[in-house]
């Protein structure tokens, strides 16, 4: 028995309220088995679909109406978390309930620090809300201090920074449950990122976190054994979609490292998860980090499938 910490990627969530009531009942059997086989569970997740949709509707709806704000791109990754964690939280409960297994799930809407001087902020990357067209960025850009760019030849769609977590601010109270054995779900979409003001004030920042590094981060201030980065694949591959495809059943750091440097893995992608693996094994040892698909989350626990990173 140990700690887990499981990341579930996005294609676990789907992409509107209705497609995520029904994959999250999905989503929560393999995190079930986790914890029928004794571990301490904790959850992650992204929000890529949820964030841009709550985000594009509160933009759309305060260019029709003057009574509607204008979201902070912090405050639309708050709803986020409580959206996503009200559906899991759910789905989690009545799959144990379903097996008789009687532990409460409750979903911590959380924030990460970090750094107001990170080079990020300098050089924004994460497109987020609606696709414009090149007139109207270049209008919004000489108006706002704003950064669009062109994405996927969609058109043009606003970019915001994606610094590298600190620490995550609701940390003690995670640990608490955890060491109480209620399961969590938390750091939603990477957490909200705020920075640290004087007088012990949090500020939200307009920026998105890598789910996978956040991950990692609790995963470390947590002191957990396993870190689960759950995605559509079930091994990491090199050479991928060329003939010479090698799927891995295990790396070392110093082959994950390797591999990186040879440029086998796509920035955006496979890269950040396996880096995230990395800093996570190299906290402590005995630590691994296991890369899988979501319905081969309970074989990868018991070492028979996905891609297993250690020392």
């Amino acid at each position: 028995m140990g700690k887990v910490l499981i990341a579930l990627g996005g294609n676990a969530l789907g992409n509107n309220p209705k497609e995520q009531l029904e994959l999250v009942r999905e989503s929560a059997k393999p995190i079930a088995d986790m914890i029928e086989q004794g571990h301490h569970v904790i959850i992650a997740h992204g929000n890529g679909p949820q964030v841009g949709s709550i985000h594009i509707a509160f933009d759309y709806g305060s260019k029709t109406n003057t009574k509607i704000p204008k979201m902070p791109f912090a405050e639309c990754g708050a709803m986020s978390q409580g959206y996503i964690g009200y559906h899991l939280q759910n789905a989690i409960r009545e799959e144990l309930l379903n097996r008789s297994i009687h532990k409460s799930v409750s979903t911590i809407i959380s924030q990460v620090v970090v750094d107001k001087d990170d080079p990020a902020f300098e050089n924004p990357t994460k497109p987020i809300g609606s696709f414009l067209s090149k007139h109207e960025a270049k209008k919004l850009m000489k108006e706002t201090s704003d950064v669009y760019v062109e994405d996927a030849g969609r058109g043009y769609r606003k970019v915001i920074p994606s610094p590298l977590p600190i620490k995550v601010v609701e940390k003690e109270v995670i640990a608490d449950l955890v060491d109480a054995g209620h399961i969590v779900i938390t750091i939603g979409g990477g957490g909200i990122p705020v920075i640290e003001r004087e007088a012990n004030a949090l500020e939200g920042v307009d920026a998105v976190i890598d789910k996978d590094f956040a991950s990692q981060c609790l995963a470390n201030e947590l002191d957990v054994d396993f870190l689960f980065i759950l995605t559509a694949v079930e091994k990491i591959a090199i050479n991928y979609g060329k003939p010479n495809q090698q799927d891995l059943d295990q790396m070392t750091i110093a082959e994950a490292n390797n591999y990186i440097a040879e440029g086998q893995f796509a920035p955006g992608s496979m890269l950040p998860k396996v880096q995230a693996a990395i800093q996570f094994v190299q906290g402590r040892s005995g630590r691994k980090a296991i890369i899988t698909s979501l319905n081969k989350a309970k074989e990868a626990i018991l070492g028979k499938t996905g891609t297993t990173i250690y020392k």
